[in-house]
C-alpha cells in the first residue's frame, strides 16, 4: 500500500467511528502493511525494520501537517501493568501487547496513532493504525 492510501484508511476510520462503534467499543485498530515473517540471520529484517519506520515517518509526516507534532508514548510500562494483572482499557491493553511505542495526535475527540510492531524477531512486522476515543493510560 501507498502512503495515500494509509491515509485513506485512517480518514476512513475516523469517518466511521464518529458513526459508530468500531472494532471494539470506541475504537478501530489495523495493520496497514505486514511483512512476512523471518527465519534468516537478522539481515533481512534489519532493511525491513527501516522500510517500515520510513513507511510510518512518512505518514506521521502527514498526520503532523494536520495535528501538530505527535506525543511520543511509551507503552512498556502499560505492558508490565497488563502483566501484574491491572485490567486497563481497550485498546490500550491489546497495543501494548503489539508494540513498545506509539506516535499519537489528537483531533477533537479522537486519538490517532501509529506505530510499527516489532516484539518477536522471527514474527511479521506490522504498520499498525489506531483511531481511538478512549484517552491513553496514564503513567
Amino acid at each position: 500500500m501507498t502512503t495515500a492510501r494509509h491515509l485513506a484508511t485512517i480518514d476512513e476510520f475516523r469517518a466511521r467511528l464518529a458513526d459508530g462503534p468500531g472494532d471494539g467499543p470506541g475504537f478501530h485498530l489495523a495493520e496497514l502493511a505486514t511483512s512476512e515473517d523471518f527465519w534468516d540471520d537478522g539481515s533481512g529484517r534489519a532493511l525491513a525494520e527501516e522500510q517500515y519506520e520510513a513507511e510510518r515517518d512518512g505518514l506521521a509526516a502527514l498526520l503532523t501537517a494536520r495535528w501538530g507534532p505527535p506525543t511520543e508514548l511509551d507503552l512498556w510500562p502499560v505492558l508490565e501493568r497488563t502483566l501484574a494483572g491491572e485490567s486497563l482499557p481497550e485498546p490500550w491493553s491489546t497495543l501494548c501487547a503489539h508494540t513498545p511505542e506509539l506516535r499519537l495526535w489528537r483531533d477533537e475527540d479522537r486519538w490517532i496513532g501509529l506505530a510499527v510492531s516489532r516484539w518477536d524477531k522471527e514474527l511479521p512486522l506490522r504498520l499498525l493504525a489506531l483511531v481511538t476515543t478512549a484517552d491513553p493510560p496514564q503513567a
